[in-house]
């Protein structure tokens, strides 16, 4: 919930003949000014999305909305939804199977509280998210899905896993997913989203495991958010 007409302005001017090589870039804004990212040469993505069709439910956009103003992304399952609006994982899970239904691609946010990893059963945790992906979605459905893993504790506290310990969750839930579909899990991306900055994106990124990241604080900033793009080419 950050952003005005002005760091759109200020986005779109930046981006105005930037070329990434081999990296897909997408920005996920508010919804109230995704459709004035129209005009730029950048993906579009939402934040979230209603797990129900168009009709009587009031705050809510579906995924025919988003197809008309040219999103391509949508997050689902991001910790702050949880933690906010008390989104379970079968929620997410139902809104990921909307988003694919729709022709769009759904980031399917996973991760886990610092009490969690601090008792020691973080990979249980992430289990347990994926597990109801798979109760609902088709695994052949999925790939055409983004798995993001958030761990929670390093979101806008300047914390951040060490590379290894980024790798390591990301090498699990890579395994898990071939434990369901062994095709998947070698095409699907997992990006890493816990304070991604600059200094830390190129040696995060060149972790096997780690197909690339979910930028929170550091992409309000055009200069930082082109850096991290460019350290994942």
């Amino acid at each position: 919930m950050n952003g005005s007409r002005s760091l759109v302005n200020e986005f779109v001017d930046a981006f105005n003949g930037v070329n990434f090589d081999n990296v897909d870039v997408a920005l996920c804004p508010p919804s109230l000014f995704i459709s004035a990212f129209s005009e730029s040469n950048i993906a579009l993505g939402a934040q979230d999305v209603s797990h129900c069709e168009n009709g009587a439910h009031t705050g809510d956009l579906s995924v025919s909305m988003l197809n008309e103003f040219g999103c391509k992304y949508c997050i689902v399952g991001h910790s702050e939804r949880r933690e906010d609006h008390g989104e379970s994982s079968r929620t997410v899970a139902e809104k990921a199977q909307k988003v694919l239904d729709g022709g769009l691609v759904p980031i399917i946010c996973c991760g886990e509280p610092l009490s969690v990893r601090e008792s020691g059963k973080v990979n249980e945790f992430v289990e347990s998210q994926l597990q109801e992906i798979f109760d609902v979605i088709d695994s052949k459905e999925l790939v055409n899905a983004v798995i993001a893993y958030e761990p929670i504790w390093a979101i806008g506290t300047g914390k951040t896993a060490s590379p290894q310990e980024a790798q390591d969750i990301h090498e699990f839930i890579r395994s898990y997913i071939a434990t369901k579909d062994a095709s998947l899990a070698a095409k699907i991306q997992i990006l890493y989203g816990g304070s991604v900055k600059p200094d830390n994106a190129k040696e995060l990124f060149a972790q096997p495991d780690i197909d690339g990241g979910l930028i929170g604080g550091a992409s309000l900033k055009a200069k930082d958010f082109i850096s991290i793009c460019q350290a994942a080419s």
